[in-house]
């Protein structure tokens, strides 16, 4: 199975335990991370997550990131084709990155696009035509249990 975790759900790990919903999606991600480095599981990176990863402000953090992604097994390069259904993707209410992100885990032929953005959740649970399934970390690590 191929997994895209964008940016917010790689780094849930590193987010403030203040509520119990980040703690449990923070594991449920080293969970999905350690499945992927045993193999059960693939991990995805592309040009879109190495780009934000890039852009973050807190050293620790990026440094997270970008290890995280270097163990990816397949990573997405950005080309006509992904840019093209962003555009479309953006043009149905989808933020620029986001749409981005979309487009390159449907390239990669993801099974499962992971998020911790309840928004992009919402529109993604309302846009039928997806590619690849958008699921919660939880709601992730739920489904490969089953």
């Amino acid at each position: 199975m191929r997994i895209y975790l964008d940016l917010c759900s790689l780094q849930r790990p590193l987010d403030s335990k203040t509520q119990i919903r980040v703690v449990l999606e923070g594991e449920a991600v080293l969970g999905i991370l350690s499945l992927c480095e045993l193999g059960v599981a693939e991990l995805i990176s592309s040009d879109a997550l190495a780009f934000e990863a890039e852009r973050n402000p807190n050293p620790a953090r990026k440094e997270y990131a970008l290890a995280a992604l270097s163990r990816a097994k397949i990573s997405v390069a950005l080309d006509e084709q992904i840019e093209k259904r962003a555009r479309e993707l953006n043009r149905t209410g989808f933020g620029p990155l986001d749409a981005l992100h979309l487009a390159s885990a449907e390239e990669a032929h993801a099974d499962y696009f992971c998020t911790c953005d309840d928004r992009l959740l919402r529109k993604a649970r309302s846009f039928p035509s997806l590619k690849t399934k958008v699921m919660s970390p939880i709601e992730l690590a739920e489904e490969i249990e089953k």
